[in-house]
Formats: structure tokens, C-alpha cells, sequence
């Protein structure tokens, strides 16, 4: 049911609001379909919004400065020195961990480092295929 009033704007109607069959109406101001098209669906943040958005923000703002000071703190790491090895037959990625290794060093950790280096999926080699193995071990 829309209300004309002198006092409302035309784009705005008065709507009577049936709660539950046995209360009683409740008289509420919607706007039209049309005014909300004219408004466009802006979006509006209330003082609540606006905190918690600031919050957010404060907290990735602190984030992000605690990763860039270990960043710094790290400094910039050394680069590699590698050597290239051509994988010969019956060659497993053990045996190439196990000369590479440091004496008392776990071989296992050498494969890991070792198929990182190298990009490799699995832990088989093939003939023939060239691995890079760091220099000074």
C-alpha cells in the first residue's frame, strides 16, 4: 500500500509490515525499486565498518612489516657454487648423496637438498642425465 505525503520524497513509499497474522502492523519506509537503481548499490560503511576495515588493514599493515624485517634480518644469501655431473649407468641418487655428503651427515638430507637442487620428482635417475651437485661439501 504506498502513502503519498508532502513530506516524503516520491521515491520513497510507506509500507505497512504484517509481522505474524496476530501482531500487529508495523508501519516501515522502504525505498522503490526505482530508488534503489538510482542510488546504484553504492556501498556505504557504517563508523563499525569503518573500524573493523582500519583493524584489517592494521593488521596486515603489521604483518607485512614483521616479514620484511626478517627479510632484512636474513640479508641476502650467498649463491651456490655447483658443479655438473652426468649420471653414468647403475648411478642411484643415493650412492650421488652418499659421495656428496659431509662426513657424519645424513644421506637422507642430501637427497632431499639434491632433488630440490635439481627439480626431481622421484629419486631415479637415468643414464645420461645431468645433475647439479653443490661444489664444497
Amino acid at each position: 500500500m504506498a502513502i503519498d505525503h508532502p513530506g516524503l520524497d516520491s521515491s520513497w513509499q510507506l509500507r505497512l509490515v504484517l509481522r505474524h497474522p496476530a501482531a500487529r502492523r508495523v508501519r516501515g519506509v522502504v525505498p522503490t525499486p526505482a530508488a534503489r537503481a538510482a542510488h546504484g548499490g553504492e556501498l556505504r560503511l557504517t563508523r563499525r565498518g569503518r573500524r573493523v576495515v582500519a583493524a584489517l588493514a592494521s593488521v596486515v599493515a603489521i604483518g607485512m612489516g614483521i616479514a620484511g624485517g626478517q627479510a632484512v634480518a636474513a640479508g641476502p644469501t650467498q649463491a651456490l657454487e655447483v658443479v655438473s655431473y652426468t649420471v653414468q649407468p647403475g648411478d642411484t641418487l643415493w650412492h650421488v648423496a652418499a659421495d656428496v655428503a659431509l662426513p657424519g651427515e645424513d644421506v637422507r638430507d642430501v637427497i632431499v637438498e639434491l632433488q630440490n637442487l635439481n627439480a626431481l620428482p622421484r629419486a631415479e635417475l637415468t643414464a645420461g642425465q645431468r645433475l647439479v651437485l653443490p661444489a664444497h661439501r
